[in-house]
């Protein structure tokens, strides 16, 4: 209560002088050449007498140990009270503090991670206090130990405040230090809990407030970090938080926007990342974050291909985690869409145009069975059509585009042979998926224009289907019967003969007096 406190602060301050008129004799050297209040004192127009601030410090070794136990008692209104008589003993011992550092930074990690809000805001301003008043030598002499040995979302947060009350000055020969750190492994990827990583991009926030033009040379580890936030799981929740932090960071880096600050670091971000890409699955740190990255690099994209292209061509060969590769074709997907604001914004696509097309797309285009193989050629194909989509391309690089992937005339034969073979197989969908693939098959014959060279094969293949029509399962009579009649259009004259040839033969009749309707009814030939 206000009155209170007021009253508190008035009979503490005449205890503080009457405690140092009784001890004029023995404060006289400091009473004679008072030192004024330290530079970044955070209230110094309030600063506590000198009685009140040696009472505290003379004492604080016999109050420090029941205040540590307290602030970690069962009762939380204990709790927030030791945690409240904290910050202002810590006020009133200013550099005193440094000899009990070791336990009060025990007291503040575990302070920190407490559930009360009251107890953890005068803890973080224990820890802004103790940034002021104390050399970060010192302080982070103790803190890195700790949170290597166990990263935690309490440690970051204590790291933040420190960092935030430490004067600019006495910070600048340890931000190197303080960015390599938090960009290192250990402490950057310590856990997904996104607490954690709000803590973490709170750490970066205090290094800019606190030293501005003097984290310029620690932008990529500081940009490491953020985008090793942003891949957090419900990221989405820091967005706004996230996109100051990266303004800030470009305003220092280069005085620019978020798009500079990619332009400048997204290369080796990307090199950094790609060399553990050996070990990724779709739950690899590494790959959140390189989707991440690629995602929101936007025309910086277009300066990295040489370090993009070989990390998306080794990890989407076909020995590779299927889920790992799905999720990169689809980041690629995106990316390719709107190509001429992401890889091909300076023009240089084309030069990586046979690594994305014939290392990159076409392993997966190939077909293997099973779901998850049905889903990542799907993708490929969605990759394929942004590519060519997206006007990135000359009408020569998209023909070029076609040769690859359409395989010239004898391989193209030996195709339909074994989606025949498919139509006995034990499963329905597979035999229904064969026949859909075969009608795909005669229709690129038909758009060839070279259909004479094929008649032997085509012929062979009217045969091979008529015989599915007077198979068991009357849904593949009806896709093979579509087939045929789609496939009619190559010699029709042919097919009437090879339907007349079996009609006796089929126990039901039925689809094959259906085609022949069908090829009686086509137009006259022109």
């Amino acid at each position: 209560m206000p009155h209170i406190v007021q009253e508190a602060a008035s009979l503490w301050a005449e205890a503080g002088l009457q405690w140092q008129k009784e001890n004029e004799e023995d404060l006289k050297d400091k009473l004679d050449f008072a030192s004024p209040p330290p530079a970044h004192h955070p209230s110094p127009e309030t600063r506590p007498g000198l009685g009140c601030r040696e009472l505290v410090f003379r004492n604080l070794s016999k109050i420090l140990p029941a205040i540590c136990h307290d602030v970690t008692d069962w009762v939380a209104g204990t709790r927030v009270k030791a945690a409240q008589l904290l910050a202002v003993l810590l006020l009133h011992a200013e550099d005193h503090t440094t000899q009990h550092l070791e336990v009060l930074m025990r007291t503040l990690l575990l302070a920190c991670a407490d559930e009360e809000a009251a107890v953890v805001s005068s803890c973080t301003r224990s820890a802004e206090l103790i940034g002021t008043f104390v050399s970060p030598e010192v302080f982070l002499k103790l803190l890195w130990p700790m949170l290597r040995k166990s990263p935690s979302a309490s440690g970051l947060l204590v790291l933040a405040a420190l960092i935030r009350g430490c004067p600019r000055e006495a910070l600048r020969p340890h931000l190197t230090a303080i960015a390599m750190e938090l960009a290192g492994e250990r402490i950057r990827q310590g856990s997904e809990n996104l607490r954690y990583g709000e803590h973490l991009l709170q750490c970066v926030q205090a290094a800019l407030s606190a030293c501005g033009e003097d984290c310029r040379g620690c932008g990529l580890q500081l940009m490491q970090v953020l985008v090793t936030v942003m891949a957090l799981p419900g990221a989405s929740g820091l967005g706004d938080q996230i996109q100051e932090t990266e303004a800030a960071l470009a305003a220092v880096e280069s005085s620019g926007d978020s798009q500079d600050l990619y332009r400048q670091h997204v290369g080796p971000l990307l090199e950094r990342l790609g060399s553990s890409q050996q070990g990724w699955t779709a739950r690899s740190p590494e790959l959140l974050q390189f989707s991440t990255l690629v995602a929101r690099a936007g025309p910086a994209l277009g300066e990295a291909l040489p370090h993009l292209v070989p990390v998306l061509r080794s990890c989407l060969q076909p020995d590779r985690d299927p889920q790992m590769r799905l999720r990169l074709l689809s980041v690629l997907s995106r990316a390719l869409l709107n190509a001429k604001e992401t890889v091909d914004s300076q023009g240089q696509l084309h030069h990586h145009l046979d690594a994305v097309v014939a290392d990159i797309l076409v392993p997966s285009l190939q077909w293997r069975a099973g779901r998850t193989a049905a889903a990542i050629r799907t993708a490929a194909v969605s990759c394929l059509w942004a590519l060519i989509s997206s006007e990135a391309l000359s009408a020569s690089q998209v023909e070029g585009v076609r040769e690859t992937l359409l395989p010239p005339p004898d391989k193209f034969t030996k195709i339909y042979p074994e989606l025949l073979k498919r139509l006995d197989d034990v499963s329905t969908e597979v035999r229904l998926a064969a026949a859909s693939a075969l009608a795909v098959w005669l229709e690129c014959i038909r758009n060839d224009g070279a259909e004479a060279s094929y008649q032997r094969d085509v012929q062979h293949l009217y045969k091979e289907l008529l015989v599915y029509l007077d198979d068991p399962d009357s849904t593949v009579q009806d896709a093979v019967l579509e087939v045929l009649q789609a496939g009619s259009v190559l010699f029709p004259d042919l097919l009437v003969r090879e339907t007349e040839a079996v009609l006796h033969k089929h126990r039901s009749p039925t689809r094959c007096e259906r085609l022949l309707q069908h090829l009686q009814a086509r137009p006259p030939a022109p």
